[in-house]
């Protein structure tokens, strides 16, 4: 039976880094440094503070890639709290994890003649011909996750594509597992090609290890909409390939490891055993169960769902009254079994206490 068990801690690994090589030691504490500067409490608004009013009796769709996925049914309450403060209704459209599904929910969402389209975790060019449709319609649509670069994007017609910086979430992530290792992580990386941002999230998961010094086992491209059917095989399969030097799971979604639990226990591995899993994003209620009880998840780096919520309903009425964007990237928060209980952590979300929902509803002329 194989049993292991790696539960060093950031700040148990501090103490025992006099023990290693001046060179290496500064390699770990320089990663665990910027990792800790995402783990703290977020309480002051760094988001803007002016805007357009709120535009009166407006219906918006939102089209999501895949209810079941943690992050885009928490950037879809986002959006439902926000849209009822500044008085807009809403169409909810879910794509159910299949281009096909959200090729239809686009013609019903265009049939709808809505005053805003809100692009919710898939690619935006994957429904370029629909996107065309909808800018040729004077359609203004905003986005969350609909590709790699953040803010407007002229080439398919996106007003705004709302993000956290994926490439600080994905250093960040690599950065725990690297540290967490002491410094000789052996990594299997899990991504979706299907997904451009996946993709340049797991490049760059894969160039910080590298870089650090560490292992990549495996690059795995696996499809999000699958992982029920696909992880528990895999899992079983990594763990005979690569067995004890298989120390973290890094994936760019914690989806991945909502179906790996149970091949990890039949494999004799404890909760917090190794391999542990670290995502990249997004922050689900289900990754924040695990990591508050220690089972098969040691961290996410979350993004602020809820809050991302609002700023696409501010996006879009800045979109609507002939506005710029705001301009504003939101910010990510390593979760740990450390700091798990704050910032929202009590109703497993990541909702900074800084202010945004009264920043944004005086800006809509709501407060």
């Amino acid at each position: 039976m194989l049993r292991r068990t790696f539960t060093i801690s950031l700040f148990a690994l501090a103490a025992a880094l006099p023990t290693v090589g001046p060179a290496f030691a500064d390699a770990i504490s320089d990663a665990m440094a910027d990792v800790q500067k995402y783990a703290g409490k977020k309480t002051v608004w760094d988001g803007p503070t002016t805007g357009p009013a709120a535009a009166a009796g407006k219906s918006i769709v939102v089209l999501a890639a895949d209810m079941k996925n943690g992050g885009v049914l928490g950037v879809t309450n986002g959006v439902t709290e926000a849209a009822g403060v500044i008085g807009w209704s809403v169409n909810v459209l879910d794509g159910a994890g299949s281009v096909q599904a959200r090729a239809a929910a686009f013609g019903q969402a265009l049939a709808l003649q809505p005053d805003g389209i809100i692009i919710n975790g898939f690619d935006a060019v994957e429904q370029q011909a629909a996107l065309d449709q909808a800018k040729a319609a004077g359609i203004p649509m905003v986005s969350w996750h609909a590709g790699p670069v953040i803010g407007p994007d002229p080439a398919t017609g996106l007003f705004a594509n709302v993000s956290t910086d994926a490439m600080e979430v994905s250093a960040a992530a690599a950065k725990w597992a690297f540290a967490d290792a002491g410094g000789k992580p052996g990594v299997v990386i899990f991504t979706d090609s299907t997904y451009a941002i996946a993709i340049a999230k797991a490049d760059k998961i894969k160039e910080t290890i590298e870089a650090l010094g560490g292992t990549v086992l495996e690059y795995v491209d696996t499809p999000i909409a699958d992982t029920s059917n696909r992880m528990p095989t895999l899992t079983t399969a990594l763990l005979q390939k690569y067995g004890a030097s298989w120390t973290h799971a890094l994936a760019i979604n914690d989806i991945y490891f909502d179906f790996m639990g149970p091949s990890l226990a039949a494999a004799g591995i404890a909760g917090d055993g190794a391999p542990k899993a670290v995502a990249a994003g997004d922050g689900s209620e289900s990754a924040y169960q695990r990591i508050r009880s220690g089972q098969y998840q040691a961290v996410t780096v979350a993004e602020p769902l809820n809050l991302q919520g609002w700023q696409l309903v501010d996006e879009l009425n800045r979109a609507i009254n002939g506005a710029e964007w705001s301009g504003y990237t939101s910010p990510l928060h390593v979760v740990t079994q450390e700091n798990v209980s704050f910032d929202g952590g009590e109703k497993n979300i990541f909702d900074p206490g800084n202010g945004y929902r009264d920043a944004y509803s005086k800006i809509w002329g709501k407060m």
